[in-house]
């Protein structure tokens, strides 16, 4: 695993060092509690971890703030309270640095996951029109945008409460108006079969 503590220079993570490309790489977004994890967690495990791999683009911010603040990188990994008490500002550490370098955490999550012999990469967490427009730049018509969304009441069922600062910040809300993905999905309590039916069918 790569180290994600990115301080200086040395530790940027450039193009060059990407190997290998890709087949296929599915990029996910979708509000909290939409369910997107469970759905990505899903399809990861029916593709197999010989072919796929899931790149949590979340993931170098956590570990970095787990290193630096000494906490339990486990839960900030979670889907608990324990993140939620983090998420601001971590969310403001990851905007400062992505605002100098906008592909900077695509190209550090791509090296955390150990993703380059993996043949389908699984975006989970894109949440900027800056993380579609990295991924459509170095991998092209290799990327199919999957936007995952579900009404309130559904999500309120799942935990989810509105919290001002988050849920009406960038990262919540970049993605609301792009109008092209390559396929939609309602989760609100549809069956999974189905839905990764669906998305299986866009990688042939």
């Amino acid at each position: 695993m790569a180290d994600a503590s990115m301080t200086g220079e040395e530790s940027r993570p450039k193009n060059s060092e990407f190997s290998k490309n890709p087949e296929k790489i599915l990029i996910f977004s979708g509000k909290r509690k939409s369910g997107k994890d469970f759905i990505t967690d899903e399809l990861f495990a029916r593709l197999g971890k010989e072919k796929s791999v899931i790149i949590k683009l979340s993931g170098p911010i956590k570990s970095h703030w787990a290193k630096i603040k000494n906490l339990d990188a486990k839960q900030l990994f979670g889907d608990g309270e324990y993140k939620e008490a983090y998420r601001r500002e971590m969310t403001k550490w990851g905007e400062d640095t992505r605002n100098k370098d906008y592909g900077y955490f695509c190209r550090a999550a791509i090296l955390m996951y150990n993703a380059n012999d993996k043949p389908i990469w699984i975006i989970s967490d894109a949440r900027r029109k800056t993380d579609l427009k990295w991924f459509k730049e170095h991998y092209a018509d290799k990327c199919k945008t999957i936007r995952i969304s579900s009404s309130e009441e559904v999500r309120k069922n799942r935990g989810w409460k509105f919290c001002r600062g988050i849920d009406d910040s960038e990262t919540e809300c970049d993605l609301d108006d792009v109008t092209y993905w390559d396929l939609e999905i309602n989760n609100n309590g549809e069956d999974i079969e189905l839905i990764l039916h669906e998305i299986i069918d866009i990688l042939n």
